[in-house]
Protein backbone atom coordinates (compact mmCIF):
# COMPACT_ATOMS: atom_id res chain seq x y z
CA UNK A 1 0.00 0.00 0.00
CA UNK A 2 1.10 3.30 -0.31
CA UNK A 3 1.53 5.88 2.32
CA UNK A 4 -1.43 6.45 4.62
CA UNK A 5 -0.91 9.97 5.91
CA UNK A 6 -0.54 11.00 1.94
CA UNK A 7 -3.77 8.98 1.16
CA UNK A 8 -5.94 10.64 3.29
CA UNK A 9 -4.38 14.02 2.85
CA UNK A 10 -7.79 15.62 1.89
CA UNK A 11 -9.39 15.08 5.25
CA UNK A 12 -7.13 17.97 6.67
CA UNK A 13 -5.61 18.00 10.28
CA UNK A 14 -8.66 19.08 11.81
CA UNK A 15 -12.25 19.11 11.38
CA UNK A 16 -15.61 17.39 13.58
CA UNK A 17 -14.43 13.77 12.72
CA UNK A 18 -10.76 14.32 14.31
CA UNK A 19 -12.16 15.87 17.39
CA UNK A 20 -14.89 13.96 18.33
CA UNK A 21 -12.58 10.83 17.77
CA UNK A 22 -10.09 12.70 19.95
CA UNK A 23 -12.38 13.41 22.99
CA UNK A 24 -14.17 9.98 22.74
CA UNK A 25 -11.18 7.90 22.70
CA UNK A 26 -9.46 10.14 25.74
CA UNK A 27 -12.68 9.59 27.91
CA UNK A 28 -11.62 5.65 28.07
CA UNK A 29 -8.39 7.13 29.59
CA UNK A 30 -10.49 8.70 32.62
CA UNK A 31 -11.40 5.20 33.49
CA UNK A 32 -7.89 4.11 33.95
CA UNK A 33 -7.67 6.90 36.39
CA UNK A 34 -9.89 6.05 39.07
CA UNK A 35 -8.93 2.61 38.94
CA UNK A 36 -5.94 2.47 39.23
CA UNK A 37 -4.90 3.66 42.40
CA UNK A 38 -7.66 2.66 44.58
CA UNK A 39 -5.95 0.52 46.44
CA UNK A 40 -4.25 4.04 48.19
CA UNK A 41 -7.84 3.70 49.65
CA UNK A 42 -8.63 0.03 50.08
CA UNK A 43 -5.47 -0.83 51.30
CA UNK A 44 -4.77 2.25 54.19
CA UNK A 45 -4.17 0.82 57.27
CA UNK A 46 -6.59 3.15 59.58
CA UNK A 47 -5.57 3.36 63.64
CA UNK A 48 -5.78 -0.13 65.28
CA UNK A 49 -4.74 -1.69 68.73
CA UNK A 50 -5.41 -5.08 70.14
CA UNK A 51 -8.96 -6.04 70.66
CA UNK A 52 -10.24 -6.41 74.17
CA UNK A 53 -13.13 -9.41 75.17
CA UNK A 54 -15.90 -8.80 77.13
CA UNK A 55 -14.28 -9.77 80.18
CA UNK A 56 -14.62 -8.82 84.14
CA UNK A 57 -11.88 -6.04 84.03
CA UNK A 58 -12.11 -2.42 85.92
CA UNK A 59 -12.24 0.78 83.87
CA UNK A 60 -8.50 1.66 84.65
CA UNK A 61 -7.27 -1.49 83.88
CA UNK A 62 -9.42 -1.60 80.38
CA UNK A 63 -7.37 1.76 80.02
CA UNK A 64 -3.74 0.22 80.61
CA UNK A 65 -4.01 -3.32 78.75
CA UNK A 66 -2.51 -1.92 75.80
CA UNK A 67 1.23 -0.62 76.27
CA UNK A 68 2.54 2.19 75.01
CA UNK A 69 6.06 2.51 72.24
CA UNK A 70 7.86 4.87 71.49
CA UNK A 71 7.25 5.14 67.28
CA UNK A 72 9.28 8.06 65.61
CA UNK A 73 9.61 9.84 68.29
CA UNK A 74 6.60 10.04 69.61
CA UNK A 75 4.65 7.50 72.54
CA UNK A 76 2.15 5.73 71.17
CA UNK A 77 -0.43 2.66 71.64
CA UNK A 78 0.73 -0.18 70.96
CA UNK A 79 -1.14 -1.74 67.74
CA UNK A 80 0.03 -5.28 67.83
CA UNK A 81 0.73 -6.17 71.66
CA UNK A 82 -1.17 -6.16 74.96
CA UNK A 83 -0.47 -6.96 78.32
CA UNK A 84 -1.15 -10.78 79.30
CA UNK A 85 -5.10 -10.92 79.36
CA UNK A 86 -4.85 -13.43 81.99
CA UNK A 87 -2.36 -11.32 84.19
CA UNK A 88 -4.10 -8.50 84.25
CA UNK A 89 -7.59 -10.19 84.85
CA UNK A 90 -6.52 -11.40 88.03
CA UNK A 91 -4.77 -7.96 89.17
CA UNK A 92 -8.11 -6.54 88.41
CA UNK A 93 -10.08 -9.08 90.40
CA UNK A 94 -7.75 -8.18 93.49
CA UNK A 95 -8.51 -4.64 93.31
CA UNK A 96 -4.76 -3.91 91.91
CA UNK A 97 -4.67 -0.18 90.65
CA UNK A 98 -2.39 0.40 87.18
CA UNK A 99 0.35 2.30 87.96
CA UNK A 100 -0.29 2.79 91.57
CA UNK A 101 -0.09 -1.10 92.74
CA UNK A 102 1.55 -2.41 89.88
CA UNK A 103 4.55 -1.05 87.78
CA UNK A 104 3.04 -2.22 84.25
CA UNK A 105 6.48 -2.38 82.79
CA UNK A 106 7.27 -5.89 84.50
CA UNK A 107 3.97 -7.16 83.19
CA UNK A 108 4.37 -10.33 80.67
CA UNK A 109 2.64 -9.23 76.94
CA UNK A 110 0.99 -11.38 74.26
CA UNK A 111 -0.01 -10.41 70.29
CA UNK A 112 -3.29 -9.79 69.39
CA UNK A 113 -4.88 -12.95 70.48
CA UNK A 114 -8.83 -11.77 69.92
CA UNK A 115 -8.10 -9.69 66.83
CA UNK A 116 -8.28 -6.07 66.83
CA UNK A 117 -9.97 -3.01 67.12
CA UNK A 118 -9.95 -0.71 63.99
CA UNK A 119 -10.56 3.19 64.22
CA UNK A 120 -14.14 4.14 61.67
CA UNK A 121 -13.15 7.28 62.26
CA UNK A 122 -12.05 7.65 58.18
CA UNK A 123 -12.92 4.06 56.68
CA UNK A 124 -15.94 2.15 57.80
CA UNK A 125 -14.30 -0.70 56.16
CA UNK A 126 -11.72 -1.69 53.94
CA UNK A 127 -9.18 -4.98 53.31
CA UNK A 128 -7.10 -4.39 55.98
CA UNK A 129 -10.24 -4.31 58.82
CA UNK A 130 -11.55 -7.24 57.15
CA UNK A 131 -8.75 -9.45 56.67
CA UNK A 132 -6.54 -8.22 59.68
CA UNK A 133 -4.10 -7.40 57.60
CA UNK A 134 -1.51 -5.83 60.18
CA UNK A 135 1.46 -6.47 62.16
CA UNK A 136 2.49 -10.27 61.30
CA UNK A 137 -0.06 -9.87 58.39
CA UNK A 138 1.29 -6.33 57.07
CA UNK A 139 3.20 -7.66 54.09
CA UNK A 140 0.22 -8.63 52.47
CA UNK A 141 -0.99 -5.33 51.57
CA UNK A 142 2.04 -4.51 49.37
CA UNK A 143 1.82 -8.01 48.48
CA UNK A 144 -1.40 -7.19 47.00
CA UNK A 145 -0.77 -3.48 45.70
CA UNK A 146 2.23 -5.25 43.57
CA UNK A 147 -0.17 -8.25 41.77
CA UNK A 148 -1.62 -5.24 39.98
CA UNK A 149 1.69 -4.00 38.42
CA UNK A 150 2.66 -7.57 37.71
CA UNK A 151 -1.10 -7.54 36.30
CA UNK A 152 0.58 -4.49 34.20
CA UNK A 153 3.06 -6.56 33.14
CA UNK A 154 1.50 -9.57 31.79
CA UNK A 155 -1.17 -6.91 30.24
CA UNK A 156 1.99 -5.39 28.52
CA UNK A 157 3.03 -8.18 26.73
CA UNK A 158 0.03 -9.68 25.46
CA UNK A 159 -2.36 -6.79 24.58
CA UNK A 160 -0.25 -5.45 21.39
CA UNK A 161 -0.09 -9.31 19.81
CA UNK A 162 -4.08 -8.90 20.79
CA UNK A 163 -4.58 -5.65 19.06
CA UNK A 164 -2.60 -6.91 15.98
CA UNK A 165 -4.53 -9.53 15.85
CA UNK A 166 -8.03 -9.18 16.42
CA UNK A 167 -8.02 -5.12 15.80
CA UNK A 168 -7.42 -2.37 18.04
CA UNK A 169 -11.07 -1.36 18.99
CA UNK A 170 -12.10 -4.64 19.90
CA UNK A 171 -9.29 -5.04 22.08
CA UNK A 172 -10.06 -1.24 24.04
CA UNK A 173 -13.69 -2.66 23.90
CA UNK A 174 -13.60 -5.99 25.47
CA UNK A 175 -10.52 -5.03 27.51
CA UNK A 176 -13.33 -2.64 29.62
CA UNK A 177 -15.47 -5.12 29.65
CA UNK A 178 -12.48 -7.59 31.41
CA UNK A 179 -12.02 -4.46 33.99
CA UNK A 180 -15.08 -4.08 34.59
CA UNK A 181 -16.16 -7.94 35.61
CA UNK A 182 -12.54 -7.86 37.16
CA UNK A 183 -13.07 -5.21 39.71
CA UNK A 184 -16.86 -6.43 40.16
CA UNK A 185 -15.92 -9.98 41.31
CA UNK A 186 -13.14 -8.48 43.46
CA UNK A 187 -15.32 -6.54 45.06
CA UNK A 188 -17.25 -9.90 46.12
CA UNK A 189 -13.75 -11.38 47.15
CA UNK A 190 -14.36 -13.92 50.25
CA UNK A 191 -10.49 -14.09 50.93
CA UNK A 192 -7.11 -11.80 50.72
CA UNK A 193 -5.87 -14.41 47.80
CA UNK A 194 -8.71 -14.30 45.40
CA UNK A 195 -8.67 -10.08 45.89
CA UNK A 196 -5.15 -10.57 45.13
CA UNK A 197 -5.78 -12.94 41.92
CA UNK A 198 -8.63 -10.51 40.55
CA UNK A 199 -6.68 -7.51 40.92
CA UNK A 200 -4.05 -9.18 38.82
CA UNK A 201 -6.68 -9.46 35.89
CA UNK A 202 -7.72 -5.71 36.96
CA UNK A 203 -3.88 -4.71 36.19
CA UNK A 204 -3.90 -6.49 33.12
CA UNK A 205 -7.05 -5.74 31.46
CA UNK A 206 -5.95 -2.09 32.75
CA UNK A 207 -3.25 -1.54 30.61
CA UNK A 208 -4.74 -2.97 27.71
CA UNK A 209 -7.15 -0.73 27.42
CA UNK A 210 -4.18 2.33 27.84
CA UNK A 211 -2.04 0.67 25.57
CA UNK A 212 -4.60 -0.25 23.05
CA UNK A 213 -6.69 2.79 23.40
CA UNK A 214 -3.21 5.04 22.94
CA UNK A 215 -2.58 2.76 19.65
CA UNK A 216 -5.63 3.14 18.19
CA UNK A 217 -5.18 7.11 18.94
CA UNK A 218 -2.10 7.31 16.58
CA UNK A 219 -3.64 5.63 13.97
CA UNK A 220 -6.69 7.19 13.16
CA UNK A 221 -6.12 10.60 14.03
CA UNK A 222 -4.79 13.28 11.76
CA UNK A 223 -0.66 14.00 12.11
CA UNK A 224 -1.34 17.39 13.82
CA UNK A 225 -3.99 15.61 16.30
CA UNK A 226 -1.54 12.85 17.23
CA UNK A 227 0.89 14.94 18.46
CA UNK A 228 -2.06 16.43 20.94
CA UNK A 229 -3.48 13.28 21.42
CA UNK A 230 0.10 11.67 22.85
CA UNK A 231 1.86 14.05 24.00
CA UNK A 232 -1.18 15.82 26.63
CA UNK A 233 -4.50 14.04 25.55
CA UNK A 234 -4.12 10.93 26.75
CA UNK A 235 -2.37 11.70 30.35
CA UNK A 236 -4.77 14.90 31.08
CA UNK A 237 -8.01 12.47 30.42
CA UNK A 238 -5.83 9.75 33.17
CA UNK A 239 -5.35 12.72 35.58
CA UNK A 240 -9.16 13.64 35.25
CA UNK A 241 -10.01 9.77 36.41
CA UNK A 242 -7.23 10.00 39.03
CA UNK A 243 -8.90 13.34 40.72
CA UNK A 244 -11.85 12.02 40.69
CA UNK A 245 -11.03 8.66 42.95
CA UNK A 246 -10.62 9.97 46.19
CA UNK A 247 -13.71 11.91 45.97
CA UNK A 248 -16.05 8.95 44.96
CA UNK A 249 -13.63 7.06 48.22
CA UNK A 250 -15.02 9.88 50.49
CA UNK A 251 -18.37 9.54 49.60
CA UNK A 252 -17.87 5.73 50.01
CA UNK A 253 -15.97 4.32 52.73
CA UNK A 254 -16.76 1.22 52.74
CA UNK A 255 -14.78 -1.00 50.16
CA UNK A 256 -16.82 -3.41 48.41
CA UNK A 257 -19.61 -1.04 47.92
CA UNK A 258 -16.66 1.51 46.23
CA UNK A 259 -15.31 -1.27 44.25
CA UNK A 260 -18.72 -1.94 42.75
CA UNK A 261 -19.23 1.49 42.67
CA UNK A 262 -16.41 1.79 40.05
CA UNK A 263 -16.88 -1.44 38.15
CA UNK A 264 -20.20 -0.26 37.44
CA UNK A 265 -18.79 2.63 36.00
CA UNK A 266 -17.53 1.33 32.46
CA UNK A 267 -21.14 0.89 31.19
CA UNK A 268 -20.99 4.39 29.97
CA UNK A 269 -18.56 3.35 27.45
CA UNK A 270 -21.15 0.69 25.93
CA UNK A 271 -22.51 3.41 23.36
CA UNK A 272 -19.10 4.74 22.68
CA UNK A 273 -18.84 1.57 20.61
CA UNK A 274 -21.02 3.23 17.62
CA UNK A 275 -18.67 5.99 17.96
CA UNK A 276 -15.11 5.30 17.86
CA UNK A 277 -14.03 3.92 14.38
CA UNK A 278 -11.47 0.57 14.21
CA UNK A 279 -7.95 1.94 12.64
CA UNK A 280 -8.30 1.89 8.90
CA UNK A 281 -4.24 1.18 9.21
CA UNK A 282 -4.71 -2.25 10.44
CA UNK A 283 -7.33 -3.11 8.66
CA UNK A 284 -5.41 -2.28 5.59
CA UNK A 285 -2.42 -4.65 7.20
CA UNK A 286 -5.32 -7.34 7.37
CA UNK A 287 -6.69 -6.77 3.49
CA UNK A 288 -9.67 -4.86 4.58
CA UNK A 289 -9.48 -2.45 2.04
CA UNK A 290 -13.01 -1.72 1.73
CA UNK A 291 -13.82 -1.61 4.98
CA UNK A 292 -10.67 1.01 5.23
CA UNK A 293 -12.13 3.21 2.78
CA UNK A 294 -15.90 3.01 4.18
CA UNK A 295 -14.50 4.33 7.41
CA UNK A 296 -12.23 7.49 5.97
CA UNK A 297 -15.32 8.08 3.37
CA UNK A 298 -17.38 8.62 6.59
CA UNK A 299 -14.53 10.90 7.76
CA UNK A 300 -14.61 12.53 4.66
CA UNK A 301 -18.47 13.17 5.23
CA UNK A 302 -18.43 14.55 8.98
CA UNK A 303 -15.25 16.80 7.85
CA UNK A 304 -17.46 17.84 4.71
CA UNK A 305 -14.77 17.48 2.43
CA UNK A 306 -14.65 14.87 -1.04
CA UNK A 307 -13.18 12.02 -1.04
CA UNK A 308 -11.37 11.27 -4.22
CA UNK A 309 -13.08 7.86 -6.27
CA UNK A 310 -9.69 5.58 -5.00
CA UNK A 311 -8.00 6.36 -1.68
CA UNK A 312 -5.73 3.71 -1.19
CA UNK A 313 -3.60 2.86 -4.34
CA UNK A 314 -1.99 -0.42 -4.89
CA UNK A 315 2.17 0.28 -5.17
CA UNK A 316 4.85 -2.16 -5.43
CA UNK A 317 5.52 -4.30 -2.91
CA UNK A 318 7.95 -3.56 -0.42
CA UNK A 319 11.16 -6.48 -0.02
CA UNK A 320 11.15 -8.32 2.95
CA UNK A 321 13.14 -6.44 6.13
CA UNK A 322 14.87 -8.20 8.58
CA UNK A 323 13.01 -8.82 11.85
CA UNK A 324 14.98 -7.43 14.62
CA UNK A 325 14.92 -8.92 18.52
CA UNK A 326 16.25 -8.02 21.79
CA UNK A 327 19.56 -10.00 20.86
CA UNK A 328 20.37 -7.51 18.65
CA UNK A 329 20.60 -5.11 21.40
CA UNK A 330 22.84 -7.21 23.39
CA UNK A 331 25.40 -7.19 19.99
CA UNK A 332 26.76 -4.11 20.39
CA UNK A 333 28.80 -2.80 23.41
CA UNK A 334 27.14 0.87 22.54
CA UNK A 335 23.05 -0.07 22.22
CA UNK A 336 24.41 -2.41 25.34
CA UNK A 337 25.47 0.49 27.32
CA UNK A 338 22.39 2.51 26.29
CA UNK A 339 19.75 0.09 26.96
CA UNK A 340 21.31 -0.38 30.22
CA UNK A 341 21.28 3.29 31.49
CA UNK A 342 17.41 3.16 30.07
CA UNK A 343 16.42 0.72 31.67
CA UNK A 344 18.05 2.24 35.36
CA UNK A 345 15.74 5.38 34.36
CA UNK A 346 12.83 3.65 33.65
CA UNK A 347 12.70 1.55 36.80
CA UNK A 348 13.89 4.63 38.78
CA UNK A 349 11.10 6.86 37.50
CA UNK A 350 9.00 4.53 37.82
CA UNK A 351 9.63 3.60 41.49
CA UNK A 352 9.79 7.63 42.50
CA UNK A 353 6.03 7.85 40.86
CA UNK A 354 4.11 4.87 41.84
CA UNK A 355 6.10 5.03 45.39
CA UNK A 356 5.07 8.40 45.90
CA UNK A 357 1.14 8.02 44.21
CA UNK A 358 1.05 4.98 46.76
CA UNK A 359 2.16 6.81 49.70
CA UNK A 360 -0.72 9.40 49.88
CA UNK A 361 -2.37 7.47 52.64
CA UNK A 362 0.46 7.57 54.94
CA UNK A 363 1.00 11.28 54.89
CA UNK A 364 -0.31 13.65 57.75
CA UNK A 365 -3.51 15.56 56.87
CA UNK A 366 -6.35 14.23 55.16
CA UNK A 367 -6.19 10.95 52.63
CA UNK A 368 -8.82 12.02 50.62
CA UNK A 369 -7.63 15.72 50.13
CA UNK A 370 -3.59 14.67 49.92
CA UNK A 371 -4.84 11.85 46.59
CA UNK A 372 -6.31 14.40 45.43
CA UNK A 373 -3.13 17.10 45.69
CA UNK A 374 -1.21 14.56 44.07
CA UNK A 375 -2.99 13.96 41.59
CA UNK A 376 -3.54 17.66 40.38
CA UNK A 377 0.22 17.96 40.53
CA UNK A 378 0.56 15.94 37.57
CA UNK A 379 -1.77 18.30 36.08
CA UNK A 380 0.86 21.30 34.96
CA UNK A 381 3.68 18.71 35.16
CA UNK A 382 2.05 17.18 31.85
CA UNK A 383 1.30 20.73 30.33
CA UNK A 384 4.40 22.13 31.13
CA UNK A 385 6.73 19.03 29.97
CA UNK A 386 4.44 19.04 26.56
CA UNK A 387 5.81 22.62 26.25
CA UNK A 388 8.93 22.39 27.27
CA UNK A 389 10.00 19.14 25.04
CA UNK A 390 9.58 21.74 21.94
CA UNK A 391 12.35 23.72 23.10
CA UNK A 392 14.97 22.48 25.45
CA UNK A 393 17.29 19.53 25.10
CA UNK A 394 16.44 16.58 26.32
CA UNK A 395 19.30 15.07 28.68
CA UNK A 396 19.34 18.43 30.51
CA UNK A 397 15.34 18.48 30.87
CA UNK A 398 15.14 15.21 32.41
CA UNK A 399 18.37 15.37 34.52
CA UNK A 400 16.82 18.30 35.92
CA UNK A 401 13.49 17.37 36.93
CA UNK A 402 15.05 13.87 38.25
CA UNK A 403 17.01 16.07 40.68
CA UNK A 404 14.41 17.93 41.67
CA UNK A 405 12.36 14.95 42.39
CA UNK A 406 15.10 12.93 44.14
CA UNK A 407 16.31 15.92 45.65
CA UNK A 408 13.33 16.92 47.57
CA UNK A 409 12.58 13.79 48.68
CA UNK A 410 16.23 13.94 50.50
CA UNK A 411 15.29 17.01 51.72
CA UNK A 412 11.57 15.51 53.03
CA UNK A 413 13.69 13.64 56.24
CA UNK A 414 14.82 17.01 57.57
CA UNK A 415 11.58 18.66 58.19
CA UNK A 416 10.60 18.89 61.69
CA UNK A 417 7.01 17.12 62.66
CA UNK A 418 6.05 20.26 63.47
CA UNK A 419 5.97 21.00 59.66
CA UNK A 420 4.12 18.71 57.82
CA UNK A 421 2.59 21.20 55.55
CA UNK A 422 5.89 21.69 54.16
CA UNK A 423 6.57 18.33 54.14
CA UNK A 424 3.49 17.83 52.09
CA UNK A 425 4.59 20.37 50.10
CA UNK A 426 7.84 18.83 49.28
CA UNK A 427 6.26 15.39 48.51
CA UNK A 428 3.94 17.37 45.72
CA UNK A 429 7.02 18.66 44.46
CA UNK A 430 8.57 15.57 44.06
CA UNK A 431 5.40 13.89 42.58
CA UNK A 432 6.43 16.78 40.24
CA UNK A 433 9.62 16.51 39.05
CA UNK A 434 8.52 12.53 38.43
CA UNK A 435 5.45 13.30 36.46
CA UNK A 436 7.55 15.16 34.40
CA UNK A 437 10.75 13.08 34.02
CA UNK A 438 7.79 10.19 33.59
CA UNK A 439 6.66 11.97 30.27
CA UNK A 440 10.18 12.99 29.31
CA UNK A 441 11.21 9.39 29.15
CA UNK A 442 8.58 8.04 26.48
CA UNK A 443 9.87 10.57 24.09
CA UNK A 444 13.70 10.81 25.10
CA UNK A 445 13.52 6.83 24.46
CA UNK A 446 12.03 6.54 21.44
CA UNK A 447 13.95 9.34 19.95
CA UNK A 448 17.30 7.76 20.68
CA UNK A 449 16.45 4.27 19.64
CA UNK A 450 16.55 3.41 15.72
CA UNK A 451 13.21 2.84 13.77
CA UNK A 452 14.42 -0.72 13.56
CA UNK A 453 14.89 -1.34 17.11
CA UNK A 454 12.28 1.20 18.32
CA UNK A 455 9.68 -1.67 19.12
CA UNK A 456 11.96 -3.81 21.37
CA UNK A 457 13.58 -0.78 22.68
CA UNK A 458 11.05 0.25 24.04
CA UNK A 459 9.32 -2.96 25.32
CA UNK A 460 12.54 -3.39 27.00
CA UNK A 461 12.49 -0.10 28.68
CA UNK A 462 8.57 -1.03 29.56
CA UNK A 463 9.29 -4.12 31.02
CA UNK A 464 11.72 -2.17 33.39
CA UNK A 465 9.21 0.17 34.21
CA UNK A 466 7.06 -2.91 35.43
CA UNK A 467 9.55 -3.84 37.60
CA UNK A 468 10.06 -0.63 39.10
CA UNK A 469 6.15 -0.67 39.67
CA UNK A 470 6.25 -3.32 41.19
CA UNK A 471 9.29 -3.21 43.42
CA UNK A 472 7.61 0.49 44.60
CA UNK A 473 5.02 -0.83 46.85
CA UNK A 474 8.06 -2.62 49.19
CA UNK A 475 9.81 0.37 49.15
CA UNK A 476 7.06 2.18 50.61
CA UNK A 477 6.45 -0.65 53.09
CA UNK A 478 10.23 0.03 54.62
CA UNK A 479 8.46 3.11 56.15
CA UNK A 480 6.59 1.05 58.94
CA UNK A 481 10.34 0.32 60.28
CA UNK A 482 11.65 4.07 59.76
CA UNK A 483 9.20 6.62 57.88
CA UNK A 484 12.31 8.41 56.06
CA UNK A 485 13.28 4.94 54.43
CA UNK A 486 11.45 5.17 51.63
CA UNK A 487 12.49 9.27 51.05
CA UNK A 488 16.11 8.50 51.08
CA UNK A 489 15.86 5.28 48.86
CA UNK A 490 13.87 6.70 46.28
CA UNK A 491 15.67 9.86 46.65
CA UNK A 492 19.30 8.33 46.15
CA UNK A 493 18.15 6.05 43.22
CA UNK A 494 16.39 9.04 41.09
CA UNK A 495 19.81 11.29 41.84
CA UNK A 496 22.15 8.18 40.63
CA UNK A 497 20.10 7.74 37.61
CA UNK A 498 19.98 11.55 36.73
CA UNK A 499 23.78 11.20 36.55
CA UNK A 500 23.72 8.29 34.18
CA UNK A 501 21.17 10.23 32.45
CA UNK A 502 23.97 12.41 31.12
CA UNK A 503 25.70 9.63 29.54
CA UNK A 504 23.02 9.30 27.07
CA UNK A 505 23.00 11.16 23.76
CA UNK A 506 20.90 14.52 22.73
CA UNK A 507 18.24 14.21 20.45
CA UNK A 508 16.86 17.35 20.39
CA UNK A 509 16.08 18.53 16.70
CA UNK A 510 18.01 15.71 14.73
CA UNK A 511 16.73 13.24 12.41
CA UNK A 512 15.03 10.16 14.18
CA UNK A 513 17.78 7.33 13.64
CA UNK A 514 16.47 4.87 11.00
CA UNK A 515 19.65 2.19 11.03
CA UNK A 516 21.57 -0.09 13.87
CA UNK A 517 24.69 1.58 12.51
CA UNK A 518 23.40 5.69 13.38
CA UNK A 519 22.91 4.67 16.60
CA UNK A 520 26.18 2.34 17.28
CA UNK A 521 28.16 5.62 16.52
CA UNK A 522 25.95 7.97 19.28
CA UNK A 523 28.03 10.02 21.21
CA UNK A 524 27.89 9.28 25.18
CA UNK A 525 29.62 6.94 27.47
CA UNK A 526 30.09 3.96 25.26
CA UNK A 527 31.13 5.32 22.31
CA UNK A 528 31.61 3.42 19.24
CA UNK A 529 34.75 2.80 17.12
CA UNK A 530 34.38 5.38 14.14
CA UNK A 531 34.30 8.19 17.48
CA UNK A 532 37.26 6.70 18.97
CA UNK A 533 38.87 6.86 15.27
CA UNK A 534 37.84 10.51 14.89
CA UNK A 535 39.04 11.28 18.15
CA UNK A 536 42.24 9.47 17.40
CA UNK A 537 42.99 11.56 14.16
CA UNK A 538 42.77 14.74 15.64
CA UNK A 539 39.24 15.57 14.36
CA UNK A 540 39.78 15.12 11.03
CA UNK A 541 37.99 13.28 8.36
CA UNK A 542 33.84 12.53 8.67
CA UNK A 543 32.83 13.14 11.98
CA UNK A 544 30.70 10.18 13.22
CA UNK A 545 26.91 10.53 13.01
CA UNK A 546 24.66 11.33 15.80
CA UNK A 547 21.98 9.62 16.60
CA UNK A 548 19.71 11.76 17.57
CA UNK A 549 15.83 12.94 16.54
CA UNK A 550 13.99 15.15 15.92
CA UNK A 551 10.22 15.58 18.47
CA UNK A 552 8.09 14.06 16.35
CA UNK A 553 7.54 10.85 17.82
CA UNK A 554 3.95 10.04 17.68
CA UNK A 555 3.21 6.69 18.22
CA UNK A 556 4.72 5.46 21.58
CA UNK A 557 3.13 2.71 23.83
CA UNK A 558 3.13 3.68 27.33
Amino acid sequence: MGDYDEDTAFLGQTGPYFWTTFFLLNTVFVSTGFNGLYIVFVGAAPKHHCLIPDVNLTEEWRNAIIPFTIVDGEEVQSQCSRYRLDVVRNLSAEGFIPGRDVNLTNLGQEGCLDGWNYSKEIYQSNIVTEWDLVCDNQWKVPFASSTLFVGYLVGSLISGQLSDRFGRKRVVFISLGAQCVSVLLQSFSHSWKMFCIMFLFVGASQISIYISAFVLGTEVLSKTMRVLFTTLGAFLFYCIGYMTLPWIAYGIREWRTLLAVLSTTAVVYIPLWWFIPESPRWLITQGRVKEAEAIVRDAARKNKVEAPPVIFKESEAMPPSKTYTMLDVLKSKNIRCITLMCLLLWMAINIGYFGLSLNTSNLSGNPFMNCFLSATSEVPAYVVSTWLLKKCPRRALLSSFLIIGGGVLLLIQFIPDTLQYVALALEMTGKFGFTMAFSIVYIYTAEIYPTVLRNVGMGMCSSAARIGSITAPYVIYLGTYDKVLPYILMGSLTIASSVVNFFLPETLNKDLPETVEQMQECQGLCSGPAKKKYVENGGRGNPPVQCEAKSDVQTLTP
